[in-house]
């Protein structure tokens, strides 16, 4: 997810217990051809061969963002990409509402492209200290995962909006906060993942977004890790093969360049996975050995990448990730 201080104005089940969080484990292809329809292609991508990855592909559309289209037309063109999974942004949600679009209609349109809404991307400001700031954020939250639940949505992003500049936040109090947004989300049925922002004070690492996790006590507790800003916070990658699998169900995919470098390195010099130095081949081999059988969401936010056609872009970045994931697993 993008440092807020690029961010567009507008911009906003499985069980998990103490154990299976701090489970500590070892060291740990091209896109399908066309067929003549999304659901056709959404299929066949997921029963593809190379698709013997233990991970799913998704898409979130920051990555098209730029190409400002509609989300009812997003859903479709990933799902003709070879995606099995897209991860919209709560923006483009109220805005097909606001086109007098329904809802319930574009989650049914999801499920028979063959896709799922494995997460969601929200702003709502439930972190923060002031009391009648952070409730006027719960209460955008439950507003927030009530769309997402409409549309068949199984997750919601819960980073640390409205908190970026505050350093040494008491990791109790927002476990406090984070459960809130947890018993709100049992109700509607959709999940808040405490997300990483490397460029923030607050949730900066993943040892902090584990901590929350740790801490809250709640079964379905889970943190949402992101390539980019693990690099930009400064979170050893390591770190993630000591996370059970059941502690994550999306990782934001991505890649980033040498250069400009971490302390200055933003949101819009990400690149397709590949294209770039991280480490990626560790990451997705340790991911496997914690136990990740969740959704690679390819999230984005490359202005070169927003001047070009959007089915390209697409299926790049899903052709460039599965390769990278087949070399590093063998499943070639």
């Amino acid at each position: 997810m993008p440092n807020s201080s690029e961010q567009p104005a507008e911009k906003n089940q499985t069980h998990l217990s103490r154990r299976s969080l701090l489970s500590c484990v070892g060291l740990s292809a091209a896109a399908c051809a066309v067929a003549a329809s999304p659901v056709a292609v959404s299929r066949a991508a997921a029963d593809a061969p190379n698709d013997s990855s233990p991970f799913r592909f998704g898409l979130n559309t920051s990555t098209l963002r730029g190409q400002k289209l509609p989300i009812a037309e997003l859903v479709e063109l990933v799902a003709k990409a070879g995606f099995q999974a897209i991860e919209p942004w709560i923006s483009e949600l109220e805005d097909h509402v606001h086109r007098g679009g329904s809802l319930k209609d574009l989650g049914k349109k999801i499920r028979d492209l063959g896709l799922t809404v494995e997460s969601s991307i929200g702003f709502a400001e439930w972190i923060v200290d002031d009391d009648a700031r952070r409730e006027k954020g719960l209460e955008h939250a439950k507003r927030d995962m009530d769309l997402v639940a409409q549309v068949g949505g199984l997750r919601m992003a819960a980073p640390p909006a409205g908190a970026t500049d505050v350093a040494h936040l008491d990791p109790a109090r927002i476990a406090e906060r984070y459960r809130k947004l947890l018993d709100f989300g049992e109700q509607v049925g959709v999940v808040p993942e405490v997300e990483v922002w490397g460029f923030s004070k607050t949730l900066t690492r993943l040892s902090d977004a584990a901590e929350v996790a740790l801490m809250v006590g709640h079964p379905k507790a889970c943190v949402l890790p992101d390539i980019y800003h693990l690099y930009k916070g400064g979170s050893p990658f390591a770190g993630l093969r000591l996370l059970s699998g059941q502690a994550m169900h999306v990782i934001h995919t991505n890649d980033y360049p040498a250069n400009p470098p971490r302390e200055t390195i933003k949101d819009s010099d990400r690149v397709f996975p590949g294209d770039g130095v991280a480490p990626l081949a560790v990451i997705f081999r340790d991911l496997r050995d914690a136990g990740f059988r969740g959704t690679l969401s390819i999230e984005l936010f490359n202005p070169t990448y927003w001047q070009q056609d959007p089915h390209t872009v697409a299926r790049t970045a899903l052709a460039k990730t599965r390769s990278i994931v087949a070399d590093a697993l063998g499943a070639r």
